[in-house]
C-alpha cells in the first residue's frame, strides 16, 4: 500500500459519484504534510466582460473526475512520489475585490509556510497578483511563464488598480518578477496601441505573440524557456483564453487565432525540469460552455502541471 493519497479510481466508484474534489482526491483543510495541493479561488469580481469565473473551480473539479493517476504520454506518476490533496477554496470577499487581494495573499502565505506547491483553480486573473506577492515573500522575485491572449499589464481599469487586466503590472511594481526571465506566450487580438504588448518588452520580458506559433510546435520555444530560466523559482500562470475559442469557448474575453490544445500540452510538459514553485489555471467561465469542454481541458492542464513538478 502506498503512503501517498490516490485519486478515487473508476472501478471503485463510478466516475459520476464520489467526492467533488480535484481528481476525487482526499480533501483536507490546510496544506500541512503536502508536497502539492489543489486550491480554488472562486471569484469573478475582477472581470471586465463576461462574468462566471466564480463558478470555474467547481466545474474544473467536476470535469476532473475522468483523470487517471498515470500519464500515458510522459510516464509521469505524480501520486507515486508526492502527497497531494484538495484543500478547498479561498474564502474571498465577493463584494470587495481589494479585500479579496489581501485575503488571497494571506491564504497563500499559509500554504507556502507548509512547504506545499499550490496548483490554483481560478477564478479571474486578478488572483495571480496576490499569489505572486506571497511567492516573493517566500522565494524572492520569481521567473514567470504567462500564457494568455492578453498581456494583463494595464496601469488601471476604470481607474482601479485591482482588475483582471492589471495583475502583472502590479506584480512588476512590487518587485515580484525576475524581468529577464518573464515569458508571455499567446498574446493576440486587437488593442489600443503597440504599447499594449510592447510595455512588457520594454521591461526585458520575452513576448511571443500567438501568430509566431501558428502551424508550429511549441516545443522549440519551451527549450528556449528552460535555457533562460535555469534553476530560478518559476511561476506558471495559464489563462484558458490563450486557447482558441474553438477549443475553449467558456471564458470571459475570447480572442480568435489562439493556441491549440496540443500546443498547450507542449507548453506545460515543456516545464519539466524547471523549479516550479506554483501554477494557476484561470478564467474558466462555465456558463459560456454548457458542454463542459473548457473546464475539462483546464482540469487536464492542471494535472499536467502536477506531473512536471520536481
Amino acid at each position: 500500500m502506498t503512503r501517498f493519497n490516490q485519486p478515487l479510481g473508476g472501478n471503485a466508484m463510478p466516475r459520476f459519484g464520489g467526492p467533488a474534489t480535484m481528481m476525487r482526491l482526499p480533501a483536507q483543510e490546510t496544506a500541512e504534510g503536502l508536497d502539492a495541493c489543489f486550491v480554488g479561488i472562486p471569484m469573478d469580481i475582477g472581470t471586465s466582460n463576461r462574468p462566471g469565473t466564480r463558478l470555474g473551480p467547481r466545474q474544473i473539479r467536476d470535469e476532473s473526475r475522468m483523470l487517471r493517476p498515470y500519464n500515458m504520454a510522459t510516464g509521469a506518476a505524480p501520486f507515486d512520489r508526492m502527497q497531494v490533496a484538495d484543500i478547498g477554496d479561498v474564502p474571498v470577499n465577493t463584494f470587495d475585490l481589494k479585500k479579496s487581494v489581501g485575503i488571497i495573499a494571506d491564504h497563500y502565505r499559509q500554504i507556502l509556510d507548509h512547504g506545499a506547491v499550490p496548483l490554483t483553480l481560478g477564478g479571474d486573473h486578478t488572483l495571480t497578483w496576490p499569489i505572486l506577492r506571497a511567492m516573493k515573500e517566500r522565494h524572492g522575485p520569481v521567473a514567470l511563464i504567462h500564457v494568455d491572449a492578453h498581456a494583463d499589464i494595464n496601469e488601471a481599469m476604470f481607474g482601479e488598480a485591482e482588475a483582471h487586466g492589471t495583475p502583472f503590472r502590479r506584480a512588476w511594481e512590487e518587485g515580484c518578477l525576475l524581468n529577464d526571465r518573464v515569458f508571455q506566450i499567446g498574446l493576440r487580438g486587437t488593442g489600443y496601441a503597440p504599447e499594449d504588448f510592447d510595455w512588457g518588452r520594454s521591461q526585458g520580458w520575452t513576448v511571443v505573440q500567438a501568430e509566431e506559433l501558428w502551424y508550429r510546435s511549441a516545443t522549440p520555444l519551451m527549450e528556449q524557456v528552460r535555457a533562460t530560466m535555469g534553476d530560478a523559482p518559476v511561476y506558471l500562470s495559464f489563462d484558458i483564453d490563450s486557447l482558441d475559442p474553438a477549443f475553449a469557448p467558456g471564458t470571459g474575453t475570447v480572442e480568435p487565432g489562439g493556441l491549440s490544445t496540443w500546443q498547450a500540452l507542449e507548453i506545460v510538459r515543456g516545464c519539466a525540469g524547471l523549479n516550479l514553485v506554483g501554477c494557476d489555471l484561470v478564467e474558466v467561465s462555465p456558463p459560456y460552455d454548457p458542454s463542459g469542454n473548457t473546464a475539462l481541458i483546464a482540469a487536464n492542464l492542471l494535472y499536467e502541471m502536477l506531473c512536471v513538478l520536481r
